[in-house]
């Protein structure tokens, strides 16, 4: 049988085998489902916003109610993340979201979708935190930025493929068309999963907490492990406070047309592709907080320029967001892939959960916050005060190159005592 057990010890990128190929691919198309029910919501933001009558506000609750009730299943989960085959634990959430993913396709009302996204998020929320954990235990430290550049592919590829199929399936049959996309899909991958993968437990043989609520206590008390908290935290801030406005924002304030929209999403999720895996390479090579620094630099003079915007012709919105993407890949990648490098084996599962549970409450607070500060008169009118929501974000990405300064210390000072 494969050993997957990575060796901490070993500082040379080794090639992946086969197994380990396998997993990656099926972690990112996994994700790509989740990324994609998330990530639609902002495309589809305008048909919502039009057919169901829903405020900005009352958009930005829609938004926050699915990073709430994550939050919330993350924490209830924490303390029995690390008792379980890691496998079986991954299919019972995917299992949920599935089911709460056609609860979104199936609603008819505002309140529906409300309570369908509710559901969806008590049950997807976990399933990243999983996934992390899995990457962790089955690849050693000099190989995670790579699988990380090719997991969050997932981020492109729901641009290049999903958001647009997406759009394209609501022009024709209405936005519920999108949802039961992602249902198919879904199965699909889930299936691969219970067929293919085998069981991670390797982590059973080192528990020492027999009580699921001392080792939660055990995990969130670790002043190490706070600290890569609230990096993460702040790092989910940005994406919430924008991405749930972009295509009412694009659509009412530059003037791009609905039959447009897929085609910004596509070119800029294509480039996306090209970039991630070379930034995940690059983070196995190069310093990964000097990374992150430039693409926060770059991040925050985008988005400085984005939340400003005119009506420009579409090239330059796609040019804007290419380079925008780019920022926020080069962000994401190292940052999580420090942080996931902070918890011992016996506390990944805790850990993991914990730091998506804080990181989906942050972005609803964001997403809250965002729907407070933007503002609509009528349905198809400017949004107003998107270019404040602009400086807030940018003042955020700042603090947090704070904490994940001190995230990359930590990481550091642990490679050398391992």
């Amino acid at each position: 049988m494969e050993k997957t057990l990575p060796n901490p010890n070993i500082n040379i990128a080794a090639p992946f085998s086969g197994y380990q190929k396998l997993v990656i691919a099926l972690l990112a198309f996994l994700q790509f489902t989740i990324v994609l029910d998330f990530m639609v919501l902002a495309p589809l933001g305008d048909f919502l916003m039009k057919s169901l009558s829903i405020t900005p506000k009352g958009f930005g609750l829609v938004v926050s109610a699915y990073a709430f009730s994550a939050g919330a299943s993350g924490i209830l989960a924490a303390g029995f993340a690390d008792k379980f085959d890691r496998k079986q634990l991954l299919l019972f959430f995917y299992t949920g979201f599935i089911i709460g993913t056609l609860c979104c396709a199936m609603s008819t009302t505002y309140e529906m979708l409300l309570g369908a996204r509710i559901v969806t998020g008590l049950f997807g929320g976990v399933i990243g935190a999983i996934s992390m954990t899995i990457v962790t235990d089955l690849f050693a430290v000099h190989q995670r930025g790579r699988v990380m550049g090719f997991v969050q592919m997932a981020f492109a590829a729901s641009q290049i493929l999903g958001i647009p199929v997406g759009l394209y399936l609501a022009n024709i049959w209405g936005w519920h068309a999108a949802f039961f996309m992602i249902v198919g899909l879904a199965i699909l991958i889930g299936l691969t999963i219970l067929i293919k993968v085998k069981p991670i437990d390797q982590h059973l043989a080192v528990q020492s907490d027999k009580n699921a609520f001392l080792h939660l206590w055990h995990a969130v008390s670790n002043r190490s492990y706070q600290t890569g908290f609230l990096a993460t935290a702040f790092l989910s801030v940005g994406g919430f406070m924008l991405m749930p406005f972009g295509s009412a924002y694009l659509i009412n304030n530059i003037k791009i047309t609905q039959t447009e929209l897929p085609m910004v999403f596509m070119l800029t999720g294509v480039a996306s592709i090209i970039m991630m895996p070379l930034i995940g390479k690059l983070s196995d090579k190069v310093d990964k907080f000097m990374i992150f620094s430039a693409g926060s630099v770059l991040a925050v003079v985008l988005i400085l320029i984005y939340t400003n915007l005119s009506p420009v012709p579409l090239w330059e919105v796609v040019v804007l967001n290419m380079i925008l993407f780019m920022g926020i890949m080069s962000r994401m990648i190292p940052a999580t892939t420090l942080t996931m490098s902070i918890p011992d084996m016996k506390d990944r599962g805790a850990f993991m959960s914990v730091n998506a549970s804080l990181q989906q409450v942050a972005g609803g607070i964001a997403a809250l916050c965002a729907g407070l500060i933007v503002t609509q008169e009528t349905k198809s009118s400017p949004l107003q005060h998107y270019d404040t929501l602009g400086l807030v974000v940018s003042v955020m990405v700042l603090i947090c190159g704070i904490f994940v300064y001190k995230v990359s210390v930590m990481v550091k000072k642990k490679e050398q005592q391992s």
